[in-house]
């Protein structure tokens, strides 16, 4: 399996204002993500889960070490339209990157830009459009659909550009219990029938247990790296840094404390119900 997203002692500091000294957010961070993996990145607020996703498209260069893309170092100014072709971006909220009044057109928008051809334009976008659930949709208006629907035409726009690789920074952070599973179903889709490079910034802990991989960033650093059965059963770990285990792990965890012998593995509220069944028979 090649390298999708390559980090080596990556080091960044934003800028101080008026004389101020500037906040370092990263100092000598290693981090390989590999082609086809879906990857979620958690950590509390500040702990650098954006400042790092907007390295992983060139948004923000690197202070010190180096960040590469399928290879491509981000510094190269020459590479930076191949580099964006390659990691395409979806934000948190969806009008930010609704650009026009009709769905198809503005799915159309990413290729449009990229010098497709108007024939393989119209292939893109509707092919962009049933993945995400919402060809049907094509001609409506943006703005009178839900949250959860806009933000699948959202992720159109960037499938429409063929990427290699997807980041999503918490996409579902405005969005109903309904347009979240829309988009999660949407992005397990992408990485599993399309072989997409998933990358999802959440702070969400059900989202994330969704992932093949879990990582966890505190104070800059890569506090824990794993499945997300071996990340969410170190729940002591997670409370210090400020984050909770998905709900069913903290249920078995708090049992535990009252004398049950429960394994904290079981992510799922199905796995959960069957091991407390098992447990109290």
């Amino acid at each position: 399996m090649s390298t999708a997203i390559n980090t080596e002692h990556l080091a960044y500091m934003y800028p101080g204002v008026d004389n101020t000294p500037g906040v370092a957010v990263f100092e000598d961070l290693n981090l390989q993500i590999q082609k086809g993996e879906f990857v979620a990145i958690l950590g509390s607020n500040g702990c650098g889960k954006s400042t790092l996703a907007k390295h992983f498209n060139a948004i923000l260069l690197p202070c010190g070490g180096k960040a590469f893309v399928c290879g491509m170092d981000t510094a190269d100014a020459d590479l930076l339209i191949k580099i964006r072709r390659t990691v395409g971006m979806v934000f948190q909220n969806p009008d930010n990157q609704i650009v026009s009044n009709v769905v198809e057109e503005d799915v159309a928008f990413g290729p449009e830009n990229l010098g497709v051809a108007a024939p393989m334009i119209r292939l893109r976008v509707d092919k962009a459009l049933k993945q995400v659930g919402m060809y049907e949709f094509r001609e409506h208006a943006p703005h009178l659909l839900s949250g959860g629907q806009k933000q699948r035409i959202a992720i159109a726009g960037v499938i429409a550009m063929e990427p290699e690789c997807i980041v999503l920074d918490e996409p579902t952070a405005m969005l109903d219990p309904r347009g979240r599973r829309e988009v999660m179903q949407t992005v397990r889709q992408l990485n599993e029938q399309n072989g997409i490079t998933v990358i999802l910034i959440t702070h969400h802990m059900d989202e994330a247990a969704q992932a093949q991989r879990v990582i966890v960033l505190d104070k800059g650093n890569i506090a824990l790296d794993g499945t997300p059965q071996q990340v969410f059963s170190q729940v002591e770990k997670l409370h210090e840094m400020g984050l909770a285990a998905p709900e069913t792990v903290e249920l078995c965890w708090e049992l535990n404390k009252e004398g049950f012998e429960l394994p904290l593995e079981k992510l799922t509220t199905e796995e959960c119900a069957q091991t407390l069944f098992e447990a109290l028979k």
